[in-house]
């Protein structure tokens, strides 16, 4: 087992901590990809969609690997249009139905490659598979566009989709991130609120509004979820891929599930 140290300032002074103890949390679930190879019991590799988020989504060993004990997810050039028409193919992990992540900490070590057109993401959609998009919610812990500096943290229900409420309250922040190094991203999923943080510190909260009844979907987050880590390749909101920027990789160190201790 990996054991990773950050550093962190609280009043002024540096303290040196664990990324496997959190204050207030319970670590209840782990996945360090030490044996390097990918547990079928967990995971399953992502299927191809119609959707900008999974049209390249393949499951070609080639957008797979490990090295020093971290997975690698891999966007390529399709080679071979003939036995795939996708001009690109990518990778990516899911764990639906086969393991479920009870509201809590969700936190993903990884380090993400910069290309045109890449657009790896780490989200959560709920576990119960009768439950449709939106309105089950949609927690995006972490997306990144191109060779941004930053990252984007969202949440998307029937709420902000249909009823189109994305202001009030906002329904999305950024944050910087160190773009050369393994970064932590991760959400607190709480009862009245998501709570979205990079590297220990806080970008923004998402609340549920007690006037809002539930009938319109305003907080649907507080149920059990499956996680998704994907690298994809294009779309109408990163734009066009550039080949040659390709290969581009999606380094996972871990993953961590957490619960309050309370």
């Amino acid at each position: 087992m990996k054991i990773t140290f950050v550093t962190i300032a609280l009043a002024g002074i540096l303290l040196s901590v664990s990324c496997g103890q959190r204050d207030g949390w319970k670590l209840v679930w782990e996945e360090n990809f030490e044996s390097e190879t990918i547990n079928p019991e967990i995971w399953s590799k992502t299927e191809r969609g119609t959707a900008d988020w999974d049209d390249t989504q393949s499951h070609d060993e080639r957008c797979y690997g490990f090295r020093d004990g971290n997975l690698i997810l891999r966007g390529i050039v399709n080679d071979n249009t003939q036995a795939d028409t996708a001009a690109y193919l990518t990778g990516g992990l899911v764990t639906w139905g086969k393991k479920s992540f009870a509201p809590g900490r969700i936190e993903v070590r990884a380090r993400l490659q910069s290309a045109r057109g890449a657009w790896p993401a780490i989200w959560l959609m709920p576990f119960d598979e009768n439950v449709k998009w939106p309105y089950g919610g949609e927690i995006d812990v972490m997306e990144r566009l191109n060779s941004d500096g930053f990252v984007y943290q969202t949440v998307h229900s029937n709420y902000t989709l249909y009823l189109g409420k994305k202001d009030n309250p906002a329904n999305f922040s950024t944050i910087e991130f160190n773009p050369e190094d393994f970064n932590v991203f991760g959400v607190d999923i709480h009862r009245d609120s998501l709570v979205f943080h990079v590297n220990g510190v806080r970008n923004f909260a998402y609340p549920r509004l007690p006037e809002v009844p539930d009938s319109l979907g305003q907080f649907p987050f507080f149920q059990p979820m499956y996680l998704l880590i994907d690298m994809q390749l294009g779309g109408s909101w990163v734009g066009e891929t550039d080949p040659a920027d390709l290969p581009v990789e999606m380094e996972v160190d871990w993953v961590r599930h957490y619960v309050r201790k309370d």
